[in-house]
């Protein structure tokens, strides 16, 4: 009976690995090979109805007209001068009116949101540009429907555990946890991978619109000093740690210029007082 269970559970774990595995798409502007499920619909289609709902949660959009103005703009300038112009994701930039979290995220998609807590410290344009090209980065990386279809794999090897030990309940209780703290710490590499890819991918695209990549360092002071001394260990973390993530921006910028960063490009104009409050 046990073997039984063993040769199911393994039948489960191969058909799982097979599944992933054989899901193959090319990502054009990466150029990277990823294993995704989902077709560039379906992600539009998610990110179109997960917007409403993930701006509600941090207290719906900023109220102030000139605030979304100002984030559309520079947002789109990101988008139309640059590579990510010629994605077929639908970009519409958010600000949301939480004061206090200092954060920005990316809907699969092409939906990008900036919180006030993270846009009333920044100040300037070019700040702003190099987080929504960060965002924007996750779009074109299709960081989401990566992580969905990894997650769909931990999930059947999560399940295959769980059967190959299910003769002895506690046994397969401790196989399918260890399963899943293995697929969780995958799940977390993953996702700091992410982060830097899309950082190095917000020089390229806030760059190419003409904004001084240098303001991305900035925003990494800015973040680290919002994070506070009592911040989680980077190992247990789905973001690098801000000091760790200027050594990526700072290569990708001496990579991309490596006689130094041309004066043609500009931080934009400064924000009024509202937004410039550090």
């Amino acid at each position: 009976m046990r073997r039984g269970r063993l040769l199911l559970g393994l039948l489960i774990a191969a058909i799982s690995l097979i599944s992933y595995y054989s899901l193959q798409q090319q990502n054009p502007v990466t150029g990277e090979t990823q294993h995704i499920a989902m077709d560039v619909d379906q992600e539009v289609a998610l990110g179109l109805e997960s917007a409403p709902q993930m701006a509600q949660e941090m207290g719906g959009l900023d109220p102030d007209e000139n605030t979304q103005q100002l984030v559309q703009r520079v947002g789109q300038r990101v988008v139309q001068q640059s590579e990510a112009h010629g994605t077929p994701y639908r970009y519409h930039f958010y600000a949301l009116a939480d004061p206090q979290t200092v954060n920005a995220f990316a809907l699969p998609g092409g939906p990008v949101f900036i919180t006030r807590g993270l846009l009333s410290r920044l100040e300037n344009e070019a700040e702003l540009a190099g987080v929504l090209g960060h965002e924007v980065g996750h779009v074109v990386g299709r960081h989401t429907a990566a992580a969905i279809a990894k997650s769909q794999l931990a999930q059947g090897l999560i399940g295959a555990a769980g059967v190959a030990g299910s003769d002895d309940q506690s046994g397969g209780q401790r196989s399918a946890q260890m399963a899943a703290l293995v697929a969780q710490m995958v799940q977390l590499r993953y996702g700091r991978g992410a982060e830097t890819q899309s950082d190095t991918l917000g020089v390229r695209f806030m760059t190419e619109a003409g904004y001084d990549p240098r303001a991305m360092l900035e925003v990494m002071r800015i973040l680290s000093e919002a994070s506070g001394p009592g911040r989680e260990p980077e190992f247990m973390s789905t973001h690098p740690d801000p000091g760790n993530r200027r050594e990526v921006i700072q290569g990708a910028i001496e990579r991309r210029y490596p006689n130094g960063v041309p004066g043609n490009l500009t931080l934009g104009e400064r924000f009024e007082t509202t937004y410039g409050s550090r």
